[in-house]
């Protein structure tokens, strides 16, 4: 059965009563592995849930930084926040066109500027369109807002805090990339990175937590899926993955199961794969 935890996750029954809310904002965070041949920006302006503004991961984003889609500076952050009417106050859901994907990672970015009040829509635009709900097309114009934000470093971590705790082994590393990613046997999509993993990281593919309709599965099945890839859902954890997209939907279930000591690994494979003074393993 889909969620409606209005604390992290909203069903589409649940925001679709809620479209007029002066309170609500919705926000498409679309976003495709290079070389899907999928244009996000473009899917939303030809359909979006109606008010959604488009969350462009790629450029909301550290320009400064030659990783891809690394978290922003705060500054930046608040910038492109109050240009999208996104202000202080205002309850934010975010989805996008995979089902709970690369929503997850906005969800995380707000919750690294501070923002509670954010929820993630469960199953996406693949659900509420399957069930008939409306879409509209274009770009609504938003009123500019105040936003403030505070960054919380906890969420987040470097390669040499990941490095450390690879060697210490105190914090758990778990990586949402496919298996065969994983255990090196299968190329990575961005050219020039080796294959394998971080030593000691266990996987835990970001698909494992969801339903096939593309929502996210019951507590008890999270539950189950971390303590059989050998992770201790409720120790601290250091999500990882390609590009630091997927690992945040590992993050929305450690949350979920009520493990706040859970951060993401930003510069992810694309980081760690690209520097060969940096130990891997393979199967």
């Amino acid at each position: 059965m889909p969620t409606s935890d209005p604390q992290l996750l909203v069903s589409t029954e649940w925001l679709a009563a809620r479209l007029d809310a002066p309170d609500i904002r919705i926000l498409d965070a679309s976003w495709h592995l290079p070389g899907a041949g999928r244009d996000p920006r473009a899917e939303y302006e030809a359909a979006h849930i109606p008010g959604a503004q488009f969350f462009d991961i790629d450029d909301i984003a550290d320009s400064q930084s030659q990783l891809p889609h690394m978290a922003p500076p705060v500054e930046k952050f608040i910038s492109r926040m109050r240009a999208l009417g996104i202000g202080d106050g205002h309850r934010i859901v975010v989805y996008d066109s995979t089902g709970i994907y690369s929503a997850a990672r906005v969800w995380w970015l707000f919750r690294l500027f501070g923002k509670a009040d954010v929820a993630v829509l469960d199953g996406g635009l693949p659900k509420w369109r399957a069930e008939g709900r409306p879409v509209e097309e274009g770009v609504p114009i938003p009123r500019e807002r105040h936003f403030t934000a505070r960054r919380n470093a906890a969420l987040v971590r470097d390669v040499t805090q990941v490095a450390q705790a690879a060697k210490v082994g105190d914090v758990q590393i778990v990586d949402a990339r496919p298996p065969g990613r994983f255990r090196g046997e299968e190329p990575e999509p961005r050219p020039g990175l080796r294959q394998g993993r971080i030593p000691g990281s266990r996987n835990v593919p970001w698909t494992a937590v969801l339903n096939p309709d593309g929502t996210m599965k019951a507590p008890d099945e999270i539950r189950g899926v971390f303590e059989a890839a050998g992770v201790d859902p409720m120790r601290p954890v250091i999500t990882s993955c390609g590009s630091g997209v997927s690992a945040a939907v590992l993050n929305l279930a450690l949350e979920r199961l009520g493990n706040p000591r859970h951060s993401l690994y930003d510069g992810s494979w694309a980081e760690w794969g690209a520097y060969p003074d940096l130990g891997i393993e393979k199967d």
